[in-house]
């Protein structure tokens, strides 16, 4: 663990309390940020991240919704067999671009203005939520994160890819120390958020877990996780209400 579960109810507090001070910034930079987004990732993309990318999203199955899509990086790795795959994107920005992109891809998919703290979806009703560098930039982690658990069935798994807190004391200082400049520069990132433990403190069971780095990438945000959870909340909701019904 890379923090005890006051940390983590600080990092969650911390995200509700500051956000008038990495607000999303000028309609200028927003357009810019979105213009620049693909370009600046595209050392860490050819360096690994592309396929990483690609062998998580190639697991997602049935009813597949990913929040916070962006500009469309991981479209061209869905399996062609989903059931429906739904893109959330709340920036307009970036849902501009993205639109190009599905129909540049010639898939067929959904895009929707939705953030992850509000998805309009009923409960139990997705098989596999992805989220690929979301959970740093939302300003309520805790209320995404029981959205998701809200919406998946019982059975389903939340896939993802984060950049987190580092697990060296050095460059976690250096993380809590540019994470203001960091914030304001990278549209609401938080370079130091500890996402695995509020993964847990949220109810989700991380099934596998493997630890990794975004080379080519600055180095407070490389430290990655990779995976699969499931909502153990939700499975047990299930489960008591099928007893109920017995």
């Amino acid at each position: 663990m890379r923090h005890d579960a006051v940390s983590v109810i600080v990092t969650v507090m911390d995200t509700k309390t500051n956000d008038s001070d990495a607000s999303a910034g000028s309609r200028t930079w927003a357009r810019a940020f979105a213009f620049l987004y693909e370009p600046s990732l595209s050392l860490g993309e050819r360096a690994g991240m592309r396929e990483q990318r690609r062998a998580l999203v190639a697991r997602a199955a049935g009813r597949t919704i990913e929040i916070g899509a962006g500009t469309g990086l991981n479209l061209a790795h869905y399996p062609d067999d989903l059931d429906e795959l739904v893109l959330a994107e709340p920036d307009a920005d970036m849902r501009r671009r993205l639109a190009a992109t599905l129909a540049r891809s010639g898939r067929r998919a959904r895009l929707i203005d939705a953030p992850a703290e509000r998805l309009p979806f009923p409960d139990g009703s997705v098989d596999t939520v992805v989220s690929t560098l979301v959970l740093c930039t939302v300003d309520a982690p805790d209320l995404a994160l029981q959205e998701i658990a809200r919406v998946l069935a019982p059975n389903g798994q939340l896939l993802f890819i984060e950049h987190v807190r580092s697990d060296s004391p050095r460059l976690a200082r250096w993380q809590d120390r540019l994470a203001k400049s960091w914030r304001r520069f990278a549209r609401g990132c938080r370079c130091n958020r500890a996402t695995s433990e509020l993964m847990a403190a949220c109810g989700f069971e991380v099934e596998h877990l493997d630890d990794a780095s975004w080379r080519a990438m600055p180095p407070i945000v490389r430290p990655l996780i990779i995976g699969r959870a499931r909502a153990i909340t939700a499975v047990t909701a299930a489960t008591t209400r099928g007893s109920a019904n017995v």
